[in-house]
């Protein structure tokens, strides 16, 4: 398991792929981009389960239903089914169905995932403030979301009406860069209201229960793009964590990452599941990973050596997470990045 506040990514002499049995997989920047596979994801992921890894996809998306989520991947050539995909609507539905009596009505500002889960708890989904509703749910209603939903949201909060949310991620990648995410909606409503909503989805654990709920999971590493969400949610449940450099996050984000923040491991995409990791040691005052050396000198990152850029990423993780202990390093990180073309 990781540790509670870890100084730098960890190696492991096993492919992760066979030291876990379960990788519980966000979707959005980690498999695919704007409805697009990522490079190299569909062929991991191939041999990670034709070699016998449990492979669970977990996304605090709402939009879709778990089957359209699992045509989609099966679709980019990844055999899924509907039960291999655990959504944060799924998790807000439980959360609301665990407060509200059966039959309640839910004003549903988002789309057809979240009716789908709610009515699956029982729970009758309907469009109006003027409906009768007890509470709100909202969730990422897609690009095309009129803004008169999120009016509408305001008013039944502006009520007094519990008000819930599947997640709060504030951006979303796509094809064509980030986009405005679910949180960015939460908080024109927040705005309007002065409200807070209870919240589901990563890196909350009501998330995290619904997964280990849903999966069974034994030895799970949770693979993401997000610090906040993604690897956050697994330090939060006190599981391991890769984080792949394909979605949201860059590397100077990375090296400021504080301990909730800090992954187990990183690399650049899903081939990270296939292979094993490089130890990052501590040598002195500085940190070793393959070819490189990394260290703080008069406050500055430096780098020396040569050889594979994310291993030289990785010995800067040690370094600037050394340095920060358990803050976050707010040393420029421009130069040495630019060495790694990172």
């Amino acid at each position: 398991m990781s540790q509670q506040y870890t100084l730098r990514p960890l190696g492991s002499s096993a492919a992760l792929n066979e030291a876990y049995d379960t990788a519980l997989l966000d979707l959005d920047g980690v498999v695919y981009a704007g409805g697009h596979a990522i490079v190299h994801a569909v062929d991991s992921l191939r041999t990670a389960r034709d070699g016998g890894m449990h492979l669970a996809y977990v996304t605090n998306n709402a939009l879709r239903t778990p089957d359209a989520v699992a045509e989609h991947l099966t679709e980019l050539g990844v055999p899924a089914a509907a039960a291999d995909v655990i959504t944060s609507a799924q998790a807000v539905a439980r959360l609301m169905a665990d407060q509200l009596p059966s039959g309640a009505r839910v004003l549903v500002i988002g789309g057809e995932g979240l009716r789908v889960a709610l009515r699956e708890r029982g729970l009758v989904p309907v469009e109006s403030a003027d409906d009768e509703p007890v509470a709100v749910a909202q969730g990422y209603g897609g690009p095309d979301m009129p803004w008169g939903r999120l009016a509408e949201a305001s008013y039944a909060v502006a009520r007094g009406l519990p008000w819930f949310a599947s997640n709060t991620d504030l951006t979303i990648p796509s094809a064509r860069g980030i986009a405005p995410g679910n949180g960015a909606a939460v908080e024109v409503v927040r705005i309007a209201t002065g409200a807070e909503p209870q919240v589901a989805g990563k890196p909350l654990p009501p998330m995290h229960r619904e997964t280990v709920l849903r999966t069974g999971a034994e030895r799970p590493l949770v693979v993401g793009d997000r610090l906040d969400t993604d690897i956050e949610g697994a330090f939060n449940g006190g599981v391991d964590s890769l984080l792949v450099l394909t979605g949201v996050t860059d590397a100077a984000q990375l090296l400021a990452a504080e301990p909730r923040h800090r992954p187990t491991y990183v690399d650049r995409d899903l081939r990270g599941m296939l292979t094993g990791q490089p130890e990052v040691t501590a040598d002195g005052d500085a940190v070793r990973c393959g070819g490189w050396s990394a260290s703080v000198r008069e406050d500055e990152l430096v780098l020396d050596g040569e050889g594979d850029e994310i291993d030289g990423l990785r010995a800067l993780c040690g370094a600037a997470w050394t340095h920060a202990g358990q803050g976050s390093c707010g040393l420029d990180a421009g130069k040495v990045l630019a060495m790694l073309g990172l």
